[in-house]
């Protein structure tokens, strides 16, 4: 049955990454998925509440140029999964500063935008967050491709890796070309100390 609770999982991920929700109420659901998911990475936490979130802030709502990126990266991901093959897609143009988007090599593929900011040393996960990971169902909401040569990035979407709420996962972090020098003070905040 854990893969069957799986599968539910992902189809309800996508679901709500796809859904018509303003972001509080896509926060919402997001925490009510987490509190009664057989599959949530928090299960087994009687005392979880709903995740912490920065206030919804449109300065973090941006569109960016893009290049074209070549390469790729491998990534040890410690588990069962083995080494990943990341293969750079396209590099997002922000104020922020440069984002690689990625390309997750493996059975199925995916779009994978991970980021660190500077708000990693006290109020986000240390690791960093994503905007995307589109295996995991996570479409439309923080990365949406506008045209050939622009992207619309909202930072309010910002959400934590798995890992972040339980050392039972291991996850795949922000590669250094992705750290920005700034604070974003925007999505998910830090789930625990």
């Amino acid at each position: 049955m854990d893969l069957l609770d799986l599968a539910d999982w992902r189809e309800r991920v996508a679901s709500l990454y796809l859904s018509d929700l303003d972001l509080t109420g896509f926060r919402r659901a997001r925490d009510e998925l987490f509190a009664t998911h057989p599959q949530s990475p928090v299960r087994g936490n009687a005392s979880f509440t709903g995740l912490s979130y920065f206030d919804p802030d449109p300065a973090f709502a941006v569109e960016a140029g893009l290049t074209a990126a070549e390469g790729e990266i491998q990534i040890d991901t410690g588990d069962t999964d083995g080494v990943v093959t990341y293969r750079r897609v396209t590099v997002a143009h922000t104020g922020f500063g440069p984002l690689t988007l990625w390309w997750i090599e493996a059975y199925g593929g995916g779009l994978f935008l991970p980021f660190r900011d500077e708000t990693h040393h006290s109020h986000t996960y240390g690791g960093g967050r994503y905007l995307t990971d589109t295996v995991k169902g996570t479409f439309g909401r923080g990365v949406q491709l506008l045209d050939g040569d622009r992207i619309r990035l909202d930072f309010n979407y910002a959400y934590n890796p798995s890992c972040a709420y339980s050392d039972e996962y291991v996850c795949p972090l922000a590669p250094r070309e992705n750290w920005l020098e700034v604070p974003i003070r925007a999505g998910e905040m830090k789930y625990r100390d």
